[in-house]
């Protein structure tokens, strides 16, 4: 299984970003995707879950400028970050909770992508 982002760069306070997430592999179900972001000498954090059938959930500094979807015929997820500030600059991960098969062996577990550098300029 691998998870693949993309969309990340430069955009200038108050501007827009879209980062995608693409699943591959032999992947069974996905019960959750979503977004978090670690910034230098930070943990890495939330920004915001879409589970399968659910409502998504934001970190509280997020709400209201950015939104998550799924297509889950492509297997994919997206954060349209709108009103961007300086302090969303981070390298921003795209998480899934996957079900897959090894072999004959059903396993389900979370898997990250490689991450995407966002930079808000100010």
């Amino acid at each position: 299984v691998q998870l693949v982002e993309s969309g990340g760069g430069l955009v200038q306070a108050g501007g827009s970003l879209r980062l995608s997430c693409a699943a591959s592999g032999m992947i069974a179900n996905i019960n959750a995707m979503g977004w978090y972001r670690q910034a230098p000498g930070k943990e890495r954090e939330l920004v915001a879950d879409l589970p399968s059938g659910g409502r998504p959930t934001y970190l509280d500094s997020v709400k209201g400028r950015f939104t998550i979807s799924r297509d889950q015929l492509k297997k994919m997820v997206f954060l349209q970050m709108n009103n961007v500030r300086p302090e969303d600059t981070a390298v921003y991960y795209c998480n899934g909770d996957i079900g897959y098969f090894n072999g004959t062996v059903y396993r389900q577990h979370g898997h990250w992508g490689q991450g995407t550098q966002v930079t808000v300029s100010s």
